[in-house]
C-alpha cells in the first residue's frame, strides 16, 4: 500500500508541474508579460500588433467620438504617463496591452495624421502615440465600441479614451 502511495504521489507532483509548465507556455506571453497578435485576431485582450503599420480611427461611442484601434477597440491615455514615454510594463501592460506598429502608423478618417506618432518601449518595440500620449487598449473591453477601462485608476494613475483632438475624455459628451 505505502509503494502505491508513493508512486501515485510522485504522478501526481509530475503532472503538477506538467501543468504549471503548459500554463505559462500556453499563455501566449513574450518574457516582458506582453502577448502579440494581429489584427483579426480572436483574442482582443492581446495588444493590438499587425505586421504592419498599425491604424487609429474614430468611432462613435457613448462617450461621443473616440479613437480606436485597426479592430475598432477603443484605445486610451494613462495619466502617469509623462510626454511620450510609457512607463507601463509588466502586469500594467497586461491588463493594458500597448497599441504597438510595425512602420509609421496610419491615421484614418476622422484622425489627424500630424497628431500621430511613436516611441520605444523598454522591450524595443515600437508604440503608437497619439498628440503625445503612449496608446493602450484594455482587456476588459473585450468586443470593439465598448469602453470597460473608463475612469478606471488602476496602477497609480487613471485610464481614459480619448478625442480626435487628443484630449482625456473625461465625462460622456
Amino acid at each position: 500500500m505505502t509503494t502505491i502511495l508513493k508512486r501515485w504521489g510522485a504522478a501526481l507532483a509530475v503532472a503538477g508541474v506538467a501543468a504549471i509548465a503548459l500554463a505559462a507556455t500556453g499563455c501566449g506571453g513574450s518574457s516582458d508579460g506582453q502577448q502579440t497578435a494581429s489584427y483579426g485576431a480572436p483574442n482582443p485582450t492581446a495588444p493590438t500588433k499587425s505586421s504592419g503599420a498599425a491604424s487609429v480611427g474614430l468611432a462613435s461611442s457613448k462617450l461621443g467620438k473616440i479613437l480606436v484601434d485597426g479592430q475598432g477597440r477603443s484605445v486610451y491615455l494613462w495619466e502617469a504617463d509623462t510626454g511620450t514615454t510609457s512607463t507601463c510594463a509588466g502586469a500594467c501592460a497586461s491588463a493594458w496591452p500597448t497599441l504597438t506598429t510595425e512602420g509609421q502608423p496610419v491615421a484614418r478618417a476622422g484622425v489627424s495624421a500630424s497628431k500621430l506618432g511613436t516611441t520605444k518601449r523598454h522591450d524595443g518595440t515600437t508604440e503608437v502615440t497619439y498628440n503625445g500620449h503612449p496608446l493602450y487598449t484594455f482587456s476588459g473591453d473585450s468586443a470593439p465600441g465598448q469602453t470597460a477601462g473608463q475612469g478606471t485608476d488602476a496602477f497609480g494613475a487613471e485610464w481614459y479614451v480619448l478625442s480626435a483632438t487628443g484630449n482625456a475624455i473625461e465625462t460622456a459628451n
